[in-house]
């Protein structure tokens, strides 16, 4: 089920030893561009011809009502409907508290105050169809709520029915969002980065998605903003050793597997006995799981148990992998995870399956995948602003750069940039301004 990777006693690079995801070989690249090419040539046509073919339903008006909204929202049982607004208000708080306030530096006269602006308008997108993601709306919305977004649409795909599953629409209304659309997939991508007759185009895309998604973000990225890096399929990397039970090891690796096709799922470890029970224990996961068909497609095509010399190794091995998931289940698991630089989400300890990431600790659960963790992170409310500075010079502050403004300028061969300052040098000497 696990391929075994044995890296006791090397000392070569990692980068030779371990496999990695090839997104530029995986990726549709091709199929996707044309999807997003006839979206936008065609609109509302195309979402409706696209939504047939891959979800297999005739959807004629693809726009949720805000009274369904409301009504999926009260349908809700008290146990679900509470435990929403537990993982609501969690995740809302964590990301307020991350939310930048402006501030203002001050250097010799010249006064720059940073503001965070946020976009205007943010598109969400949530998988759906076969499996449904409430969580997910959360994830994705309530950053952007922090982040001060005034307006917020959603898309996710229907169901066989032509439906949005009710659980899916209560997150949407539980998190103040009107406009929810069933569209999925490249086509749903495309509607929010080019807009139709239906659909105004929004500023920033969010959200994760299997690998036509992922591309199709990317290939978007400049006509918007794409939040966080490569969010395609789910990944975990469990670093263990025989003080975590087998058991709990063998069912965190399937918590991600599940999410499958696709994805990855590692155990690293130094003990190779430990090693056998993990996977021995997996299998009986496996055959328990209602998702068996799915966690055993990523397991199949991705599962690998990595054996190292020691604890400091597997931090090495888990810094190359660059996981979105990364749980430390070991002794002097505190430790290690100070030595962690690369991961979307580290989990500390024997109480912490990525499972409370997923659903409540507060940070959002759309993170880097496929080694993007090397140089992005999890969707924050950075994702839903950009930086505006308002530079504020008076004469003395002017005084105090003109000679080096003008020196800079003039190594570039840009003779107005200099003559700009040279030219208020002149009118302060003349008395026109002060």
């Amino acid at each position: 089920m696990l391929r075994r990777i044995d890296l006791r006693g090397e000392n070569g690079p990692l980068t030779e030893q371990l496999p990695r995801p090839d997104l530029g070989e995986e990726a549709p690249l091709a199929a996707v561009r044309q999807l997003l090419g006839e979206v936008k040539e065609n609109g509302d046509a195309a979402i409706r011809a696209l939504t047939k073919r891959f979800d297999g339903v005739d959807i004629k008006d693809p726009i949720v009502e805000g009274e369904d909204l409301k009504k999926a929202w009260q349908s809700l049982d008290g146990a679900l409907a509470n435990a929403l607004q537990v993982a609501h208000d969690r995740i809302l708080y964590f990301h307020e508290q991350e939310a930048q306030q402006p501030h203002t530096v001050q250097q010799k006269g010249i006064e720059v105050t940073s503001i965070p602006q946020p976009v205007k308008r943010a598109g969400l997108y949530v998988p759906g169809g076969l499996a449904s993601y409430p969580s997910t709306v959360l994830m994705t919305a309530l950053p952007a709520r922090a982040a001060g977004v005034e307006q917020l649409m959603l898309c996710t795909p229907p169901n066989p029915e032509g439906e949005v599953d009710a659980v899916v629409l209560a997150s949407a209304y539980l998190c103040g969002i009107t406009e929810v659309h069933k569209i999925g997939g490249v086509q749903a991508v495309a509607a929010m980065a080019y807009g139709t007759e239906s659909i105004t185009a929004v500023d920033v895309v969010a959200g994760p998605g299997n690998i036509w998604v992922a591309t199709a973000k990317q290939e978007v990225a400049g006509v918007v903003g794409i939040a966080s890096a490569f969010a395609g399929p789910s990944e975990i990397v469990i670093v263990a050793d025989e003080s975590c039970p087998s058991s709990s090891a063998a069912i965190d690796l399937a918590l991600q597997a599940e999410h499958g096709p696709g994805g990855r799922a590692w155990l690293v470890t130094w003990d190779e006995n430990y090693a056998d029970e993990v996977v021995a224990a997996l299998e009986q996961v496996v055959d328990l799981s209602p998702r068996r068909s799915e966690t055993l497609s990523t397991l199949i095509s991705d599962g690998y148990v990595c054996l190292v010399d020691g604890p400091e190794d597997a931090v090495g091995v888990a810094n190359e992998i660059a996981p979105e998931h990364l749980q430390l289940m070991c002794a002097d698991a505190s430790q290690l995870a100070a030595e962690i630089r690369n991961a979307g989400a580290v989990f500390v300890g024997l109480w912490g399956p990525a499972s409370i990431g997923d659903y409540l600790a507060g940070p959002s659960h759309v993170l880097p995948t496929s080694g993007t963790a090397r140089f992005s992170g999890a969707l924050t409310v950075n994702d839903f602003q950009k930086r505006m500075h308002i530079i504020d010079v008076t004469k003395t502050g002017f005084d105090a750069v003109l000679e080096s403004v003008d020196a800079l300028a003039t190594a570039e061969g840009l003779w107005a940039h200099a003559a700009s300052v040279r030219e208020r040098e002149r009118w302060a000497e003349h008395g026109v301004i002060s």
